[in-house]
């Protein structure tokens, strides 16, 4: 099968989607499948590429690239829309690959590899797209998409699945723009109570997410700014600062991981500005009296305010079996190392902030609450395929969940493949079970079923076909971080090969050596590796093996 390998996109996220094209094209099962690179950029163009082109420290760095660093700027390609004519755009898309059109996606491949995130692209849009010329899409459907990408939609639906009770407000813009910050700061209190947790709704990767702890009504403005992505200047702080200052800041206006982003509106005169160096010009102009107010052009119409939550916070993926049945993967406990690190986009992805124990340290009976919670979540929000939910254990036992992500971000150690490791599936098995299931899926929609089920059938005789032929090869190490780092990469490799069946013997001494069931490669750390190899299984995980017995046998023999 040719897969179409989705990565990029227009959403904020698309730096992690980026990373999760490297991830998918370098562990899919080469025996199975033939990976073609899809990138999306963020204007909606399709473009056929090269893996070339997933080797570079973020997308601006080749498109549009070096050479459109005006100014020493950074820029995604928003920010030239105006300054291209279409056939200097098409130049530049010929310039990484070929661009294709949606009615054109069958001649290249079989099957779309979804790995974009956010808005357009976990709503439910591209789904559609994918639905409308035939071709089947990995993760869950329409209307899964749809109701997870919403956070306040969601919460009244998981509420309504499960009957938790979660203290939450929404603001919208009208009642925001203009509005008496202290009015609407002491309802907020009044309805949620402090700390106050603020989120963008549509965002994901915990972009747009603060909190807001202290009894402040200024604190409560910059956080409902930061989540309507809304960002006021003032002209004296503008006036005042040196030429290297200014342009640091309008550059960081568009790194997506730390501000707004362009395009952005001037509110006082509703002029659109694409590019740092405009925005430069625009505020040196002396135009402006006071201040100036700058809104993304996908700034979010509503902020959602949610009580803060204390416990153990957690995230669970789901699973299917082929008949449906849903199986809720053991969850994964995320423990704060600073209990006062807001869990932000930065804190999640860039620094080492975090420890993570499956299952999550609690009694049995909790943990099991939490899978059934998460599998019933999971079939109510109509989602199937694959899910990730998270989620808080409260002092009290209680289960409060919020944030399904049907998309979940795919780094080779993401959760969601730390869980799946936990039943005996590593990167590559993981992969292909979210091909198949995902196939599976799209055949119960009733569209194009009888092409669908030849591809299911084709792939499940070329699967079979693969394990009779799979050769055994096991690989030693010794118990060092940098030996760890370096068989996992090995075992990767292999695995993904699609010929070998790899193993992992870790050495401690001639006489002592571990081989090491596949959720141990999936550790932080060499020290958890062996603090855990010779404790006995976990009960929880124990049960979540039987119910995923059918799957493991699938894909691993």
């Amino acid at each position: 099968m040719r897969i179409g390998i989705f990565f990029g996109g227009p959403a904020r996220e698309r730096e992690i989607s980026y990373a999760g094209g490297k991830t998918a094209y370098e562990n899919i099962d080469k025996a199975l499948f033939t990976p073609v690179l899809v990138f999306v950029d963020s204007l909606g163009n399709f473009i056929l590429t090269d893996e070339s082109t997933l080797y570079h420290a973020g997308i601006r760095a080749f498109y549009p690239g070096p050479a459109f660093r005006e100014g020493g700027f950074e820029v995604y390609i928003e920010s030239l829309q105006q300054q291209l004519s279409q056939a200097e755009l098409e130049a530049l898309m010929h310039g990484i690959g070929t661009p294709i059109q949606p009615q054109d996606f069958k001649k290249y491949f079989d099957f779309a590899f979804i790995i974009l995130h956010g808005p357009d692209c976990e709503d439910g849009a591209i789904q559609g797209l994918m639905e409308w010329h035939k071709m089947p899409y990995m993760g869950p459907g329409l209307l899964g998409s749809a109701v997870s990408i919403d956070k306040i939609l969601q919460n009244e639906q998981i509420a309504r699945a499960n009957g938790q009770q979660k203290k939450m407000k929404v603001v919208r813009w009208e009642e925001w723009n203009g509005g008496d910050v202290n009015t609407i700061f002491e309802a907020a209190k009044a309805a949620v109570g402090l700390p106050i947790v603020v989120k963008a709704p549509h965002q994901g990767s915990s972009i747009g997410v603060a909190i807001v702890k202290e009894d402040s009504a200024s604190a409560f403005a910059a956080a409902m700014n930061q989540c309507f992505f809304s960002l006021e200047i003032k002209s004296d702080d503008w006036k005042s600062w040196s030429e290297a200052e200014k342009h640091a800041f309008v550059q960081r206006i568009g790194n997506l991981d730390e501000s707004i982003g362009y395009p952005v509106v001037i509110q006082e005169t509703g002029e659109t500005i694409y590019h740092p160096i405009d925005l430069i010009e625009k505020l040196d102009s002396s135009l402006f009296s006071s201040r100036v107010s700058l809104l993304s052009v996908n700034a979010e119409d509503q902020v959602l305010l949610e009580e803060f939550m204390t416990g153990q916070e957690f995230s669970c993926g789901v699973i299917q079996d082929d008949d449906g049945t849903v199986i809720a993967l053991p969850p994964t406990e995320i423990a704060k190392m600073d209990e006062n690190q807001t869990f932000d986009f930065k804190t999640k992805y860039k620094l080492n902030v975090t420890r993570k124990f499956i299952p999550v340290r609690t009694v049995l009976e909790n943990n099991q609450k939490i899978q059934y919670n998460i599998a019933l979540v999971f079939e109510k929000l109509g989602m199937n395929a694959v899910a990730r939910i998270d989620g808080f254990l409260t002092p009290d036992g209680r289960i409060l969940l919020h944030d399904p992500n049907t998309l979940p971000g795919m780094s080779p150690t993401s959760l969601i493949f730390k869980q799946m490791a936990e039943i005996g599936l590593d990167v590559t098995h993981a992969i292909t079970y979210l091909i198949r299931q995902s196939l599976r899926e799209r055949i119960r929609t009733g569209k194009d079923t009888v092409h669908l089920r030849q591809l299911l059938a084709a792939l499940d005789a070329k699967i079979e076909q693969k394990l009779s032929e799979l050769t055994f090869q096991s690989v030693e190490f010794e118990a060092t971080t940098e030996a760890y780092m370096e068989v996992r990469r090995t075992f990767s490799q292999l695995s993904a090969s699609g010929k070998v069946k790899p193993t992992a013997v870790l050495k401690i001494s001639d006489e002592e050596k571990y081989e090491l069931p596949v959720s141990l490669l999936f550790k932080d750390t060499i020290e958890d590796v062996l603090e855990m190899v010779s404790q006995p299984l976990h009960p929880l995980i124990e049960e979540t093996r039987e119910k995923a017995k059918n799957i493991t046998r699938r894909f691993v023999g």
